[in-house]
């Protein structure tokens, strides 16, 4: 297997940034036929030409820098399951007209030589470098094993700095739930997981509306955070002094709050850590090789939790993880210490306000402009251990838990107090600081909103997508991803924390069945 994927750089150090001369800002994309290492690379037929124009160098931001420290060499993996086989000759035509007019995607990470940061350089792109086509075994017994091990194996290793940190495998493999797979790998110095999702779902289109890009749901509601509060409490009338007065409950709630999460993300950068217990991944986890598991369950039976309970998605997600995670934790009680427990799990929030995906489609198609960048806030949700009489109860927990964040600005000032260390200790402090962060807390939890129609990607209509991440110091990373009306649970585990991690994808499974059950026992499904 890994003879597959031979020629990508090891993953041991870190990234070793490279010096070069500056180049002219016009990028050539070339395809040359010099296939090797294990993977074929067919004769594509496409023009192999293109001239694509790109902006200025850029200085890397505080936060793009930070992915090139040793301890955060991070990658985003993207599975996507498509229901026909794939055509290679189309990505090596498609690509240079829509990924690679994001500069980044055609850039070089590079040292300035003036002041010993880092900048990005166009430079000629090669895409037999990027798109990756191993040859499979005709015969396999299981091509879903198959799959998981050439993922684990990816996650050994990590993108050579001396071309764009990207590439994309092609697997004309069958499995399960997919007719054949593609593999987008993106090192996170590129941008944050929602800017990158966004970027490839820029590239797709629906199915039924072959022009129209994927729609994306948003709140039906204009108020969010702490004002939803207000409009809930007050209903947004009455009289001025109940006006008032609510405005200054609220306010005071934000200020209160945001002291007590920026205060315990201070002492958790310093010396606060969580509990020692079997979730628990020991030092130096960032190096280890991860395994990537998903499960596609009904987003219809999330709906339908959510409005029984009147809550939201997010609270239907993080409720059933939390009973998942003291199913486990409990089936490890002989390992589990006998005081009291505290684990979190660090949520990462893109505090930039996102372009959206028509303002990516129109910038790969008009070269017109659009926001991007890493821009990271730090949120701890703590999860409490125990198993519930009332599987509801964790719906509930974690509503209350989310709907106290809402009454916060932790996002804001954690990403402001990094950025701080960043600009006044260097980037070797910053390093050092997040990766305390990250360290002392348990796993990290994320649910990323997907299209509601069927999309297609350079016309391959896709069965589902799994995104995740490896080279976090987590040994458990939990990612949600909804697609029409199915929502894959994706998951990256250290083998060592998590030996079965397929007994976990069952779990998280069946806690969601138990609560749908429990909301039919009790009669909070309305008919009709």
């Amino acid at each position: 297997m890994e003879s597959l994927i031979e020629g990508i750089t090891r993953r041991k150090t870190a990234l070793k940034p490279i010096k070069i001369t500056k180049r002219n800002p016009t990028t050539t994309i070339s395809n040359h036929h010099d296939g090797g290492g294990g993977v074929s690379h067919d004769d594509d037929g496409v023009d192999n030409q293109y001239m694509i124009v790109s902006g200025e160098e850029e200085p890397l931001s505080p936060s793009a820098r930070l992915f090139h420290e040793p301890n955060f060499n991070v990658h985003v993996i993207a599975i996507m399951g498509s229901k026909n086989p794939i055509d290679p000759r189309v990505a090596y035509e498609k690509l240079p007209q829509t990924l690679l007019k994001h500069h980044r995607f055609s850039s070089l990470q590079v040292v300035d030589d003036k002041n010993g940061g880092m900048k990005w350089v166009p430079t000629n792109v090669n895409l037999h470098d990027h798109i990756i086509i191993p040859t499979i075994p005709q015969t396999l017994e299981s091509p879903d094993k198959f799959l998981q091990d050439y993922v684990y194996n990816l996650s050994k290793t990590s993108i050579d700095s001396s071309k764009p940190m990207w590439d994309l495998h092609l697997l004309n493999l069958k499995t399960s739930d997919a007719v054949a797979i593609g593999i987008f790998r993106i090192h996170h110095s590129l941008g944050d997981g929602t800017s990158l999702m966004s970027l490839l779902l820029a590239c797709t289109r629906q199915i039924s509306n072959p022009d129209a890009v994927p729609t994306i749901p948003t709140s039906k509601t204009k108020n969010s955070g702490w004002f939803s509060y207000y409009s809930s409490s007050s209903g947004g009338g009455g009289p001025w002094w109940r006006r008032w007065f609510m405005t200054v409950c609220m306010v005071f709630w934000l200020v209160w709050n945001t002291l007590v999460d920026v205060t315990c993300f201070m002492a958790t950068a310093v010396f606060l850590t969580d509990t020692e217990t079997p979730l628990k991944a020991p030092a130096g986890a960032e190096f280890t090789p991860r395994r990537f598991l998903h499960r596609t369950v009904s987003l219809d039976d999330m709906k339908l939790i959510k409005n029984a309970m009147n809550t939201t998605i997010n609270d239907v997600a993080l409720g059933h993880g939390k009973e998942d995670e003291s199913t486990i934790s409990t089936e490890k009680k002989n390992n589990l210490p006998k005081k009291k427990i505290r684990l979190r799990s660090t949520l990462l929030v893109n505090i930039r306000p996102s372009s959206g995906i028509q303002a990516l489609a129109d910038m790969m198609e008009k070269d017109t402009e659009a926001k991007w960048g890493n821009s990271i806030g730090y949120v701890f949700l703590p999860f409490t251990i125990g198993i519930k009489d009332d599987p509801i109860d964790y719906i509930r927990d974690a509503k209350a838990m989310i709907d106290r964040k809402k009454l916060s600005l932790e996002a804001l000032y954690t990403a402001s107090i990094v950025d701080l260390v960043l600009k006044f200790f260097g980037i070797k402090a910053s390093s050092m600081f997040a990766r305390r962060i990250f360290s002392h807390t348990t796993l990290v939890f994320s649910n990323m909103v997907g299209p509601i129609e069927e999309i297609e990607f350079y016309g391959h209509t896709l069965e589902y997508l799994a995104p995740c991440c490896y080279g976090q110091p987590h040994g458990l990373m939990i990612n949600l991803q909804s697609y029409v009306n199915k929502m894959t649970i994706v998951l990256s585990v250290d083998e060592r924390i998590i030996p079965d991690p397929q007994k976990l994808l069952d779990d998280l499974e069946d806690s969601l069945k138990l609560i749908k059950e429990a909301v039919y026992a009790k009669g909070l499904v309305k008919d009709g």
